[in-house]
């Protein structure tokens, strides 16, 4: 390993002198190129020359980003955002073996995402949202071993949510809301040790929070879970209160029922509760208005009884999903 890093050090230093030029390998300037041709004159009019890492003279395309591998360069980032891209996902970009990062939000990509999606084994980031992707989710995504952070909100994927994102160990952020997935959401998803947020909101999912908990060491890491303006029904599970570390939970805007468990009041950091417009009755257990950490519980729109009331100024939770990006 030394003796590569000596080489990629030389190599860089060299190409710094004008001696040397370190090369791209083929496949990315071939992919970068395919690419190129399929973007539009938006985002090629900044990339200029044949190697899309420079070549000593002219600089990186814009957005691309190379790191060193021996004496040859790869693709490690891609970031081409907010320039109205214009048709289908570019399949080329699975070419690109060793991207860490890509990064096509705000955009007007239609189609499907191609199951090639696949084959980037190192990938860490992918933001696709604010586009107009369609389709089911590909199985092929629970193959990304590597991702941490998953955007494909404001889209318009549809079908069941994949069991295979249960498959990405290292899986933090995961967003979803604004497409059109219906069924159930994957109770395998609680087993992602490492999943902080997760954000499936404004979408057609039924089933219940029991559904979803089923076991008391699901979603240990989990502090931001938003499943409002769904279908979801059936009542408040106390299996809720295994989940320790949850700090927002937003429930507004479904099919449930019931009465609110007394076993809310064990999570300990919960600041931020949204049970509003969904069937509830009964009453709210007091130590939800003495907790300390519990800032705002809106319930409105339920059947509660007389005296309930919610807690704090409530305006409407809309946490950006840049607010957790990268």
């Amino acid at each position: 390993m030394a003796k590569v890093s000596s080489l990629a050090n030389l190599c860089c230093f060299l190409l710094i002198l004008g001696v040397v030029r370190c090369k791209t390998v083929k496949r990315d300037v071939k992919a970068l190129n395919e690419i190129k041709a399929s973007l539009g004159w938006r985002v090629v009019y900044a990339w200029v020359g044949d190697d899309p890492c420079g070549d000593g003279t002219l600089p990186p395309w814009s957005g691309v980003t190379c790191s060193q591998q021996g004496d040859y360069r790869v693709v490690t980032e891609l970031e081409v955002y907010a320039v109205s891209i214009v048709g289908p996902f570019p399949t080329a970009v699975t070419n690109l073996l060793d991207l860490t990062r890509l990064d096509l939000h705000n955009n007007k990509l239609t189609g499907p995402i191609p199951p090639q999606i696949g084959r980037l084994k190192h990938l860490k980031i992918l933001n696709l949202r604010w586009n107009k992707l369609q389709d089911i989710l590909p199985p092929e995504i629970g193959e990304l071993k590597k991702l941490t952070h998953l955007y494909l909100s404001f889209n318009s994927f549809k079908g069941e949510i994949p069991v295979e994102l249960a498959s990405l160990p290292e899986l933090r952020y995961l967003y979803l809301h604004e497409n059109r997935f219906t069924g159930k959401i994957p109770p395998e998803l609680g087993n992602l040790k490492n999943l902080r947020h997760l954000d499936v909101s404004n979408n057609h999912l039924t089933g219940t929070l029991r559904d979803l908990i089923r076991n008391g060491d699901c979603f240990p890491s989990l502090r931001n879970l938003y499943l409002n303006n769904n279908q979801l029904g059936g009542g408040l599970p106390d299996q809720l209160a295994n989940l320790s570390n949850l700090e927002i939970l937003y429930l507004s805007h479904n099919k449930m029922s019931g009465g609110v468990t007394p076993m809310l009041v064990h999570i300990q950091r919960l600041t931020y509760l949204y049970l509003d417009h969904n069937s509830f009755i009964g009453r709210i257990p007091d130590g939800l208005y003495k907790h300390p950490y519990l800032k705002e519980m809106y319930i409105e729109g339920n059947n509660f009884k007389p005296g309930a009331k919610s807690k704090g100024t409530h305006k409407v939770l809309d946490v950006i999903d840049t607010d957790f990006l990268f």
